[in-house]
């Protein structure tokens, strides 16, 4: 593979807090961010230029801390999850009033679009179906006791993974929620994150509060899902995975202040992107989105910031 090289564009800033979600923007080139503040910005790369400020456009706002987001292109709609548990639908058009949902008993960790419906997660361990256009939940599962913090939408196999702070992986069929396999003690802390293998889709990683980054492989006829590739991947936290459109690497976010580029192939270390050396982050990396189309992607962090990088070999 010809060496990876990765540099630092842009750094945004406008937030007042800490930047927890990062989503697609309603047109090509733009991308959404969500944050402590309370705040949701949209940002285009369309129009920027290297060494020139680029400026966000304020789309809505909410009276607390923002964890998660969902952009319903559909509907043109945002929808926020907040500290408190709580279910934000804005709508960014005007013939609809916004609604607010008061859901989970404590923090909405999650939001997840899978065909036509979306999921939320909860810190109370309550995983939500719900109606995209009544706004209005379907359907709810008490699936732990702690937690639940990631989810991956498997189509082909029309199942949920989600990861929680009770230290397992759950299997879930997605019509009714009936759990498939509990894949028991996955990690040795709160699984932060899941991300499907991008040449394999009965493979998938996932990344932990324990720093370990794990590969694992659903079998088939009834066999537990078996853990193919095990490593400490950073320091602290993996708060994020993301792949590559081409599918050739893998990207991991930590609480360590770096980013990570693995080979998604041999699952071997190639690139860390860091403040002293690549102008990175300066606290925890919280977030990550490849921009679909472009060469970039973006990173969010503690530091209030958000970074652009652009990738070439």
């Amino acid at each position: 593979m010809p060496p990876l090289n990765i540099r630092k564009v842009h750094q945004l800033t406008g937030h007042n807090a800490a930047i927890y979600a990062l989503v697609p923007g309603p047109q090509p080139g733009t991308f959404l961010s969500a944050a402590g503040d309370g705040w949701i910005v949209q940002w285009s790369l369309n129009d920027a230029r290297e060494g020139e400020e680029l400026l966000g456009h304020l789309l809505a706002k909410v009276d607390t801390q923002v964890f998660s987001l969902a952009y319903l292109s559909d509907t043109n709609t945002l929808v926020a999850g907040d500290m408190n548990g709580g279910v934000h639908w804005l709508n960014l058009n005007e013939d609809r009033p916004n609604r607010h949902v008061a859901h989970h008993r404590k923090g909405t960790y999650g939001l997840v679009i899978a065909d036509d419906e979306l999921i939320s997660l909860g810190g109370d361990g309550v995983i939500t179906r719900w109606d995209t256009l009544r706004q209005s939940s379907i359907e709810s599962l008490q699936l732990s006791n702690q937690a639940l913090r990631s989810a991956l939408y498997r189509p082909a196999a029309a199942e949920w993974l989600i990861g929680s702070s009770d230290h397992h992986i759950y299997r879930l069929n997605a019509e009714d929620f009936t759990v498939k396999e509990k894949m028991t003690a996955a990690h040795q802390n709160s699984v932060f994150c899941l991300e499907e293998h991008p040449a394999d889709n009965d493979k998938f990683f996932s990344g932990s509060r324990d720093a370990l980054l794990k590969v694992w492989q659903i079998e088939h006829q009834g066999q537990p899902t078996s853990l193919v590739n095990e490593q400490p991947a950073h320091w602290f936290t993996i708060n994020h995975l993301i792949t590559s459109p081409d599918g050739k690497y893998l990207l991991t976010a930590s609480r360590d202040k770096t980013i990570r580029i693995w080979d998604t192939a041999n699952y071997k270390l190639l690139k860390t992107l860091d403040a002293p050396r690549d102008g990175g982050h300066v606290n925890s990396v919280n977030r990550l989105l490849w921009i679909p189309g472009t060469p970039y992607f973006v990173s969010a962090s503690d530091d209030r910031s958000i970074i652009v990088w652009q990738v070439g070999t």
